[in-house]
């Protein structure tokens, strides 16, 4: 695969991301019309909930598929299972195809394990046909234990992509948690993707992400089945796209 192929992978797979407090219509206008306006297609865009009928403004995304994308439960991961479902339903109901729920990591590292369970297949139920994409918040847990913990619980909730991170705690994904991930989601009996986030700022961090999971899976990194929360990198992927370089 060549350079500029490996890098047009590379914007397939990226979920493009704002979520900034406090923020304004008028801001999120700003960030839209460019990503709109590129010519490139992401994976997705992903943003607070009270913004997603804006995007309606914004035909050429729309009609490009890109996925639209908002979270919950965010960032602490300590709303009540009813509350989150009820944040699930108005977001679907505003335009909303993809779900990042974080997981109440806080219940795991108590050993809380029933009431995680739970939630999670609450919150499957609630996504409906959505895509549902579980952060564990690995930067937060412990021990490399609790990250396999955290990802088998989210692959037999039904959910269809485990998250590493939500970029607002000190750590984000580290090499070693991706592995334990990568590893634990490879011996699934069922297909789920891998979304890496939290820390990658670099195409070439990127980059090795994304042959670290082709890999340990022995699958493609495709929008299907990897996802980059690597939002810094749009526009530098766009001016490397477009130089063919």
């Amino acid at each position: 695969m060549t350079t500029f192929e490996r890098l047009s992978q590379m914007m397939s797979l990226l979920d493009v991301t704002r979520l900034q407090q406090p923020d304004s219509e008028e801001n999120m206008h700003r960030w839209l019309l460019p990503i709109a306006e590129s010519g490139f297609r992401p994976a997705a865009i992903c943003l607070y909930s009270e913004y997603l009928p804006l995007v309606a403004n914004y035909p050429a995304l729309v009609s490009s598929n890109v996925a639209v994308a908002t979270v919950v439960n965010f960032p602490t991961g300590q709303q009540s299972a009813d509350q989150v479902c009820l944040d699930i339903a108005a977001a679907l109901s505003s335009g909303a195809n993809e779900i990042d729920c974080v997981l109440p990591y806080q219940e795991l590292m108590a050993g809380r394990i029933g009431g995680v369970k739970s939630f999670l297949l609450d919150v499957r139920q609630a996504c409906g046909t959505a895509l549902l994409k579980v952060i564990i918040e690995s930067g937060e847990l412990i021990t490399c234990q609790q990250v396999a913990k955290a990802t088998e619980l989210v692959i037999d909730s039904g959910a269809d992509f485990v998250k590493s991170s939500t970029g607002k705690v000190p750590v984000g994904l580290t090499d070693e948690a991706a592995e334990v991930m990568l590893t634990v989601i490879a011996g699934a009996d069922r297909p789920v993707g891998f979304k890496a986030s939290g820390g990658v700022r670099t195409i070439e961090h990127g980059l090795a992400i994304m042959q670290q999971f082709e890999r340990i899976t022995g699958r493609q990194a495709q929008p299907q089945t990897m996802r980059l929360g690597a939002s810094t990198l749009f526009q530098e992927l766009c001016n490397r796209l477009q130089s063919k370089t």
